[in-house]
């Protein structure tokens, strides 16, 4: 018996050693967002003014390596009003996000639809004071709307989207999520880049989010898997790519926190967010 007595508390020193391991592999492969996309910390969405969330999700790839954080802003619509902002009605050709926000009053703001060299927008856009784009695109790119109807916002597929539905519109994409559904069809869902995204989840909340490094970042199908899984609890049943790369910025500013995403190049149109009236 004494012989055996370190044997066996080997064998159970063993055991716990194998069992650890395999409880410490259960949270790496639940925060696998992809193959090569880990989430290293999911955050948790923190009040910064009334009507007004942020919080940040900060991610690591292995393949090729690096990291980056997702800066997301939510609002409840009943207290914050989304508008589409362009630049030229405040005698600006473009602009960044940070500074018209503070022409226009708006509490946070992002930026919007994909342009030409001359600041022309590529598909449908119109403001709440004029009508810029008529022309729904049929590019493989563009199938998604982002409109506004009587202060509260949605998001359509192009296809079911009519101009007269809203008052503020306009054309991005690809569509991500449309009605709770993962859109499959889509150029490059595979590609990293640098992401600007806006959604509407399940109780009707506008989520924005940029991700904060230039080189590098998310895939389409990386995002999707983001805001539409239940571990990362984004709610999110309409999802709308922006225009990303170098135009992607955010910017937000309360009492209690001001945040600022950077482009690298400024951007004629900007969806902003105000409080409403009491």
């Amino acid at each position: 018996m004494m012989l055996r007595r370190p044997s066996l508390i080997i064998l159970l020193s063993c055991f716990a050693a194998g069992a650890g391991a395999i409880f410490a592999q259960g949270p790496s492969r639940a925060a696998k967002v992809s193959p090569t996309l880990t989430v290293r910390s999911a955050g948790s969405w923190k009040p910064v003014e009334a009507g007004v969330e942020y919080r940040t999700i900060a991610l690591e790839r292995s393949e090729p390596a690096y990291s980056l954080e997702l800066k997301l802003i939510r609002f409840n619509t009943k207290q914050i009003a989304p508008r589409i902002i362009s630049s030229s009605d405040y005698q600006l050709k473009s602009g960044d996000v940070k500074t018209l926000a503070q022409r226009s009053g708006a509490v946070a703001m992002i930026n919007a639809n994909y342009f030409d060299e001359k600041g022309k927008p590529l598909a449908l856009l119109k403001t709440a004071g004029r009508e810029i784009n008529r022309s729904v695109s049929k590019h493989a790119l563009y199938t998604g709307v982002f409109a506004v109807r009587d202060s509260m916002p949605f998001i359509a597929h192009r296809d079911e989207f009519q101009l007269a539905q809203a008052q503020e519109a306009l054309q991005s994409g690809p569509l991500l999520l449309n009605h709770g559904a993962v859109v499959q069809k889509m150029p490059g869902p595979g590609r990293y880049s640098r992401r600007a995204v806006v959604g509407v989840d399940k109780q009707k909340r506008v989520i924005i989010g940029v991700t904060d490094i230039i080189l590098g970042g998310l895939s389409f199908t990386e995002l999707q898997e983001l805001f539409s899984s239940p571990q990362w609890q984004l709610e999110t049943t309409d999802l709308l790519n922006l225009d990303g790369g170098g135009s992607a910025q955010l910017y937000l500013k309360t009492r209690a926190l001001e945040e600022f995403v950077s482009g690298t190049s400024e951007v004629p149109v900007m969806i902003g967010f105000f409080k409403k009236a009491n």
